[in-house]
């Protein structure tokens, strides 16, 4: 069976800004409100850290629940994984989530300074130092047939579609202009010489972009 290569809920702006500048270990995405980007899927019954009932249902929460159907490994940027840049001063930091990632599956963090692997609860970081297509099989060979999903940011989602890597992308525009920041597209029809494309508004406010390969 196929081991798809798939971008899952990933969110940018209308003007297709996907984080903002001047990272910190206080603001993950850099200038940009998360709230302005996420709060579509955040809204949804199927939130995982959603603690109180309720929620939207529909096409969003379908789209949330979705995110790990059939995952066995994530790719990401080391800028998605943490602040720090250049070479690790330490160990210490394990990245945003605390002791329990959102992952459960191995993930592999792209960056030009490697560092041991290591395991919270049932995700493993390996720190990989290599060109997207030898990080692609590497994370394929740990996904146990299933699946391998790419995280991001931009920048990395960028560096794979220029591979011609990417099988399938979720694109969740948000109804705001950032101005600057890290950029997935300028526009869409960018990618429409290799995929199809299916654009789905929903009354969240939001639009779903589902590109697959021609």
């Amino acid at each position: 069976m196929t081991q798809l290569l798939r971008v899952q809920n990933f969110n940018v702006s209308s003007d297709g800004i996907g984080a903002g500048e001047d990272q910190t270990l206080e603001r993950p995405f850099g200038h940009v409100d998360p709230e302005r980007l996420f709060g579509w899927a955040g809204a949804t019954a199927s939130w995982p850290m959603r603690t109180e009932p309720g929620g939207s249902r529909g096409l969003d929460d379908h789209l949330t629940r979705d995110y790990a159907r059939n995952i066995g490994a994530e790719i990401m940027g080391r800028n998605k994984f943490g602040p720090q840049r250049g070479p690790w001063r330490d160990h210490q930091w394990r990245g945003w989530w605390g002791d329990e990632p959102p992952f459960r599956t191995p993930v592999f963090v792209m960056t030009h300074h490697e560092r041991p692997s290591f395991t919270l609860s049932d995700t493993t970081f390996h720190f990989v130092d290599a060109d997207p297509a030898t990080v692609l099989e590497r994370a394929r060979a740990a996904a146990g047939g299933k699946d391998v999903r790419l995280g991001g940011g931009a920048g990395t989602i960028r560096e794979f579609l220029d591979a011609d890597l990417v099988d399938t992308m979720h694109v969740v525009v948000s109804p705001v202009k950032l101005g600057s920041g890290i950029r997935l597209w300028e526009s869409p029809d960018e990618l429409l010489d290799r995929f199809h494309l299916d654009v789905v508004p929903s009354p969240s406010g939001v639009t779903h972009h589902l590109f697959w390969r021609k």
